[in-house]
């Protein structure tokens, strides 16, 4: 069995078609999940790009081996998914950006790591652009930008798509793998036309609405640092609409590889997974990206699809129940009957895959942030560079929000039941959701007498949860006397 690894960047789960929303047209990633498995509750490890993919290619908490900052990726010291299948004979083709392996990790895990060379359709395009406001606008920071020039094959991520393509025309002797790690949805929010303006802003149902009582102070002082506060509800529904429409984009890519699957006859020999790193405020609560030490919903819960070749795998089923998004990583192992290596947290969902349900007592675990004792790990610190650029850079906020207020990115910790949402920061707002009764987490109740017992049951099994996977014994012994 070959595999595919169709990873956007920074894609929220609500904003898809099969997962409830509407208004966005998502035509092939419903057709995907119509002929696999779609796992409703999907929650990552963490919330931002390189701790994320560090975790579901290993099976690794953050905390497990710290990796929890931009900068601190995979070395070769360490497993991944793709090591994995690289050392089990496959080719491993790599198309898009990095945020997961160290420079020396690349010739252990990837074959071909240039897989956007092999494009015959790409065409220049603009690049990530520049915020079109003068920096005294309001707007500026928000990350809204206008829309990008050209049609779909002057995306970033149509070069890599495109690749992939070829890659498959060329038809490939040996068991492939092919890892697309792509940008769209990310963020700044922009499209090339129709699908920058294909979503009508009026006709999106309320946000989440911002200032809410019970919120970490971060909520406050991004949308103080980033001007966001001087903005209307219309400003972000907008914002929102064309975050939908670059989801367009996406799904488009998708069906561009879906198709070359299907004409080369590798759809007949191939899984496809789809998922995403994490997802996106998007306007909801009146923030824009994400935050180190966010864990709301819509951050955390991201699309998993998963459609695997072969009689007995289920079509168009879909699992209610909680998983972590590194079970992708025993998942794919499993399926190849590669062995895991090394001692994880994840579970295989090939059960699900086949047609069971999940695990209704599982929870899903997220965590984020740094404390005080590990400066190095702050972004907008002078000698990591690229977010601490001057003022007119659309990062700078965040910087230096991170260096001005530390204690608005102290570590925290989630877990996520069919029933609860309980979020603990010992430097900061802890949180606890009922999401029978508040499904979009706008009421904050910890601390309140009537959820007491709640609380601490969930708190209980939070400090279990830590105990068992705070850290991973060697798989080898050393000898005890002296060299």
């Amino acid at each position: 069995m070959n595999f595919v690894f169709f990873i956007p960047d920074e894609l929220r789960a609500e904003s898809v078609g099969c997962y409830g929303n509407d208004l966005v047209r998502s035509p092939h990633i419903d057709r995907l999940a119509a002929g696999g498995t779609r796992f409703d509750q999907c929650h990552v490890q963490h919330t931002v790009c390189t701790p994320s993919r560090c975790s579901f290619t290993t099976g690794w908490y953050p905390h497990v081996r710290g990796h929890r900052t931009l900068w601190h990726m995979l070395r070769p010291d360490e497993p991944n998914l793709l090591r994995a299948f690289k050392e089990a004979g496959y080719d491993v083709y790599w198309g898009g950006k990095n945020d997961l392996l160290a420079p020396e990790s690349f010739p252990l895990s990837v074959s071909d790591y240039r897989l956007g060379d092999r494009s015959t359709r790409a065409v220049p395009g603009g690049g990530h652009g520049v915020p079109p406001y003068p920096m005294d606008d309001s707007r500026y920071y928000t990350f809204l930008f206008d829309p990008l020039p050209g049609g779909i094959e002057s995306v970033g991520d149509f070069r890599q798509v495109d690749g992939a393509v070829e890659l498959l025309r060329s038809r490939p002797d040996r068991p492939f793998v092919i890892y697309l790690p792509l940008s769209f949805p990310h963020c700044p929010y922009h499209a090339p036309e129709p699908y920058h303006s294909r979503i009508d802003p009026d006709a999106l149902p309320a946000l989440r609405p911002p200032d809410l009582p019970g919120k970490p102070d971060f909520h406050r002082l991004i949308r103080e640092t980033r001007r966001l506060d001087r903005l209307d509800d219309a400003f972000f529904r907008r914002l929102q609409a064309v975050y939908l429409g670059m989801i367009g984009v996406t799904d488009a890519l998708l069906g561009v590889l879906l198709d070359a699957l299907d004409a080369s006859g590798h759809a007949a020999d191939t899984a496809v997974f789809f998922f995403a790193d994490h997802g996106d405020w998007a306007g909801d609560y009146g923030l824009v990206e994400k935050w180190p030490s966010g864990l709301d919903d819509v951050l955390t819960r991201v699309p998993l699809i998963a459609r695997v070749p072969g009689s007995g795998f289920a079509r168009g089923h879909s699992v209610s129940e909680p998983v972590e998004l590194f079970d992708v990583m025993a998942t794919a192992l499993d399926l190849a009957d590669i062995p895991v290596g090394h001692t994880h947290f994840a579970r295989s969902l090939t059960p699900q895959l086949l047609g069971a349900p999940g695990d209704p007592q599982r929870a899903a675990f997220s965590e984020g942030g740094y404390d005080p004792h590990e400066p190095h790990a702050f972004e907008g610190r002078a000698a990591s560079g690229a977010l601490f650029r001057d003022a007119s850079h659309i990062y700078y906020p965040k910087g230096r929000l991170q260096q001005d207020h530390p204690e608005s990115v102290c570590r925290c910790v989630a877990m996520r039941t069919t029933t609860h949402k309980l979020v603990r920061r010992p430097l900061g707002v802890s949180e606890l959701y009922d999401l029978a009764a508040d499904p979009r987490e706008l009421h904050n109740v910890y601390g309140q007498p009537a959820y007491a017992a709640v609380q601490s049951g969930l708190e209980r099994r939070l400090t279990d949860w830590l105990i068992h996977t705070s850290d991973v014994v060697p798989a080898g012994e050393d000898p005890r006397s002296v060299p």
